[in-house]
């Protein structure tokens, strides 16, 4: 619920967590990583406070942050403040061109040495994912997998089973060796988001602000 484009409460995606059996969650919203730092601080599980920046040039993921980003910069600015507070720099939904704020292949290639993960499953991205895994392994990138969950049902679409880590290394070199699963989304999923956006913007819904 501190996204602006989602209602969801922590407590109420803890307990969709626990019913799946996800004993770890990045936390990503939109301009904000305040609702993964609340997170961290009551969840029943590990939390990597996140979140998923738009920058001129499309969208970047930033973990293991303890303050926000910064919507606008550049792209390469961005990274920079990720880098800056010794968070993981990713990239969310590569190359989808279905995802108006997904980065372009000359985006990622300028970036190629600062990105540690790429996404290699992104339940509601409709590029096929061997391609993005390929890319990611010929690069020697760690792989992610992202729900992308706009809505409590979606949460664990998609995952990723891998060993434990506490450190920012610890998490790529996991993420290196983790198995990725999960299912796509339904396409009709995203009008639903279109709506539930519609109706927190009539509410006046800020990003960085929980709705309750």
């Amino acid at each position: 619920c501190y996204s602006m484009d989602c209602s969801t409460s922590l407590e109420a995606l803890f307990r969709r967590c626990q019913q799946r059996g996800i004993t770890c969650i990045a936390i990503t919203d939109h301009g904000t990583c305040a609702g993964g730092l609340r997170a961290r601080e009551i969840a029943p599980f590990q939390v990597v406070v996140s979140q998923e920046v738009l920058t001129k040039e499309g969208e970047i993921l930033g973990f293991f942050l303890e303050k926000d980003i910064p919507t606008g910069l550049t792209a390469r600015e961005a990274v920079a403040r990720i880098r800056e507070q010794g968070g993981v720099v990713g990239v969310p939904h590569p190359f989808d061109q279905m995802a108006r704020s997904s980065l372009g292949p000359e985006q990622i290639e300028a970036l190629l040495p600062e990105i540690q993960v790429v996404e290699g499953f992104n339940a509601r991205s409709l590029r096929p994912q061997d391609q993005v895994m390929d890319f990611g392994r010929s690069h020697g990138l760690a792989l992610s997998a992202g729900s992308d969950a706009h809505s409590l049902w979606e949460v664990g679409n998609a995952y990723i089973d891998m060993p434990p880590f506490s450190t920012p290394q610890e998490f790529v070199a996991s993420l290196s060796k983790g198995t990725i699963g999960g299912h796509h989304t339904p396409l009709w999923v995203h009008g639903v988001s279109a709506w539930e956006h519609l109706l927190l913007r009539l509410k006046g819904k800020k990003s960085g602000k929980p709705s309750a």
